[in-house]
């Protein structure tokens, strides 16, 4: 086994008083890797703790919380814009809020390279285009503005900002709910293809468990901030956990046309279920 990615234990996420991740424990490789649960379960929150990202009066622990072997919590603010799209970079939900309006989409991914990096301005557009590329964007799209793309195009933009650095892990946060159902396959496709190709390591975040079961290897399931169920994502549809199982079959689709989908029982404590999702 090589050395993980990202090690988290006994991450917790405290709001005035109010845990919203309670005690989580991963570990992240050059895997692809599912963080999935209902709105509200703290997934999301969990990926700015591993990003450096949480507000004010949000406070952030753990027993441990390493990159390799950086301790993420005794990191200084201009360590973390170091390290942050670098070696870990991250892709948000909605490229109509994550993108800047006012600055071309080549600016953008050129802003991403000189943060980190020394280049010439050749070698800085070299790079930009090549990115572009990757992504399966025209080199026209160097000029254009977010609001003259679609919503694919965007997220791919946002993945070549991404990507540009050659980060070791990327976090990737609910990067196709703003799609249909074609896209959202495709986005994902190019996703995976890319941190594979590279060999990095990937945490997606997820309410869509086909996908989820169909491109990753593993995947962690989240109920009220805790981590209540793992294992082999492509063993979903066989989930024994009671949480994950109604996560599973309550997705609408056309066998289920017509018929009443299952409603979770919140009268169980499912955060004291130990099953596994393999």
């Amino acid at each position: 086994m090589t050395e993980p990615l990202l090690t988290a234990h006994n991450l917790s996420i405290d709001f005035n008083g109010h845990k919203v991740v309670d005690n989580l424990s991963l570990t992240i490789g050059r895997e692809k890797v599912a963080l999935v649960g209902e709105s509200g379960s703290g997934k999301s929150m969990t990926a700015r703790a591993l990003m450096g990202l949480v507000r004010k009066p949000g406070i952030v622990s753990a027993d441990t919380l390493c990159y390799q072997r950086t301790p993420l919590l005794q990191l200084k603010p201009h360590q973390w814009n170091t390290l942050r799209g670098a070696e870990i970079a991250m892709v948000l939900q909605d490229p109509r809020y994550a993108l800047n309006p006012v600055r071309s989409i080549g600016k953008q991914i050129e802003e991403s390279l000189k943060l980190h990096n020394a280049l010439s301005r050749a070698d800085r557009h070299e790079r930009v285009l090549n990115a572009l590329a990757a992504v399966g964007l025209p080199e026209s799209s160097y000029h254009s503005y977010p609001g003259q793309l679609s919503g694919g195009m965007g997220q791919r933009a946002m993945l070549a900002i991404a990507l540009v650095n050659s980060p070791q892990l990327l976090i990737a946060d609910e990067p196709t709910s703003a799609l249909d159902a074609r896209l959202r396959n495709q986005i994902l496709d190019l996703i995976v293809e890319q941190t594979a190709r590279r060999n990095m390591g990937l945490l997606l975040i997820s309410h869509d468990l086909p996908l989820v079961a169909e491109h990753c290897d593993r995947v962690l399931v989240m109920y009220q901030g805790k981590l209540v169920d793992q294992g082999i994502a492509a063993n979903l549809p066989l989930a024994t956990h009671p949480y994950t199982r109604t996560l599973w079959a309550c997705r609408p689709s056309a066998t289920t046309y017509g018929q009443e989908l299952p409603v979770l029982d919140r009268s169980i404590d499912f955060t004291r279920s130990e099953h596994g999702a393999d």
